[in-house]
């Protein structure tokens, strides 16, 4: 007897190799592009921070006056260095000289490749420095005072207010969760830009600057001294400025980061080139950074169902993990999704809920998985839905999960008060206490209801995948393979700040199979 079940390992390998090739037909064309976003990563991890008169991030006001010229195919890190190496200013002093309309950084003489060469490499290994720097500072934490118990209970505050934020987050902490999430604000993730300095007002959640990662991960520091372990922070690699967010947050050593290779196209309308390019350079950033990523297969749930797409979720989570392994990542850090979505009433839910979560986790084995809670189905009625929540939390520790989104009673009805996020820990804590090893004493019964529906989810998933690679990723999306929803290549939002690379495009982030950090210059 064992408390695995007996899935079909002949099929698991298929699903891999599928994916696998795959996504390297992805792959091949997001080497050939780079994008606006992309290159205002690069930008700020070069130091280069603020806003115009105007209230315009510099990185925007450098990345555009290099796409008005029709430049930015030979990356932003060639312009920003010759004109270092032309003038001798710091690359924070060029981009307030654009800004101020003193310098076209296109018009600027071309130095020497030597000096350009020699500017870009001092850069990008300054901002290495930064990124290593916080990764030890949070090995040091985490063997100083630990971490919580798996699986890790994962909160949300949304105040719109930084401050406020960082209230009920240290009251989270205390109460017992072990990640906060800061959830956006409504709309984020189809501006253009990285708002700038601390904010206090949001609809729906809280913007995500990068003084707002700065001032919440000091108070995540504080409140991790007085309960005695380190508590992650969380924030949003997606939306238009994917790869912004994943250097800032590099920066700012943040610790997980929702970051999905699909998510932005399905359910934000942004253009599927743009993501999947956006996508891959920004997970380079969160290899460097030690970054556990989450991905959004959950969200395929809330808009198609439970019970007849489960297999979808588990395909996307195969090509999740090849497009995140390709970007190199390791398993470790990748926190696929997946979530607790069967109508309750539909008979033996329960145990189709069992099936899919114990199937995920040992589909990944290595890689922390986040289970989301149920929302699909909750309907004002909190006492229903605390014992939804209740039976999530208990398949989660059954299913020995890694981190577990905590569901609210009053889901749908209101963003959550402290005190009903209070309510949701203790219900977690009190189940998880009381269930902690009870996936080491059962066992799934051969050839019953669990197993069957396990390995039906997989066969149909391979299935899936099959069909995939005969058309192309690209083409499955647009017939709305994933949560039946249809997008074109070329229709949704910020095509047009995709860019083909020119043949001396220099990126020295940008690290290709079997290079290590920085090593292109």
């Amino acid at each position: 007897m064992s408390n695995r079940i007996n899935i079909d390992e002949a099929l698991v390998i298929r699903a891999r190799r599928l994916a696998d090739e795959i996504t390297e037909e992805v792959i091949d064309f997001i080497k050939q592009y780079t994008t606006v976003s992309v290159e205002r990563a690069v930008v700020r991890l070069f130091g280069v921070d603020g806003v115009d008169d105007e209230g315009i991030p510099l990185p925007n006001v450098v990345v555009d006056n290099i796409l008005r010229a029709g430049e930015l195919g030979r990356g932003a890190a060639f312009w920003i260095a010759n004109a270092m190496a032309c003038y001798g200013k710091s690359a924070q002093e060029i981009a307030e000289s654009v800004a101020h309309g003193e310098i076209d950084l296109t018009r600027v003489p071309v130095q020497r490749e030597e000096s350009i060469e020699k500017i870009i490499r001092e850069l990008s290994q300054e901002a290495f420095q930064k990124i290593r720097f916080n990764n030890k500072v949070r090995r040091e934490y985490i063997e100083r005072l630990g971490l919580g118990k798996e699986p890790y209970l994962y909160v949300i505050v949304a105040t719109g207010n930084i401050y406020e934020d960082v209230i009920q987050a240290k009251a989270a902490a205390k109460q017992g969760a072990d990640i906060i999430a800061v959830i956006r604000t409504t709309g984020q993730s189809l501006l253009d830009y990285v708002p700038y300095g601390a904010t206090t007002e949001g609809f729906g959640g809280t913007y995500a600057t990068q003084e707002n990662f700065r001032i919440m991960r000091k108070a995540l520091d504080e409140v991790s001294e007085e309960v005695g372990r380190y508590i992650r922070l969380t924030n949003y690699s997606s939306g238009l400025c994917m790869p912004e967010i994943a250097a800032i947050a590099a920066l700012e050593r943040l610790d997980v980061l929702l970051n999905d290779a699909m998510y932005g196209i399905l359910f934000r309308d942004i253009n599927m080139q743009r993501t999947f390019v956006d996508q891959f350079f920004s997970r380079m950033l969160i290899s460097y950074a030690d970054i556990i990523i989450n991905t959004g297969e959950d969200n395929y749930l809330t808009t198609a169902d439970a019970y007849e797409e489960a297999h979808t979720v588990i395909a996307s989570q195969f090509i999740n993990e090849q497009f995140g392994l390709k970007a190199g990542l390791r398993e470790e850090q990748l926190g696929l999704g997946h979530a607790f979505e069967m109508n309750p009433d539909m008979e033996d839910g329960l145990l189709w809920e069992i099936a899919q979560a114990q199937l995920v986790r040992e589909l990944f084995p290595n890689s922390p998985i986040k289970y989301m809670p149920p929302t699909k189905y909750m309907t004002g009625n909190i006492f229903r839905g605390h014992i939804q929540d209740g039976m999530f939390n208990l398949v989660s520790v059954l299913t020995n999960q890694t981190i577990h989104l905590l569901g609210i009673l009053t889901e749908a009805i209101h963003t959550p008060f402290m005190h009903d996020r209070y309510l949701s820990i203790e219900n977690a804590r009190y189940i998880m206490n009381n269930a902690r090893h009870l996936y080491e004493e059962i066992s799934f019964k051969p050839g019953g209801r669990i197993e069957i529906r396990a390995n039906e989810v997989l066969k149909k998933a391979v299935e899936m995948l099959e069909e995939i690679k005969k058309i192309g990723l690209m083409q499955a999306i647009s017939k709305g393979m994933f949560a039946q929803v249809k997008r074109t290549m070329t229709g949704g939002k910020g095509l047009e700040g995709v860019v083909k690379k020119k043949m001396d495009y220099i990126n020295p982030f940008y690290r290709t199979e079997g290079e290590r950090e920085g090593s292109r210059l």
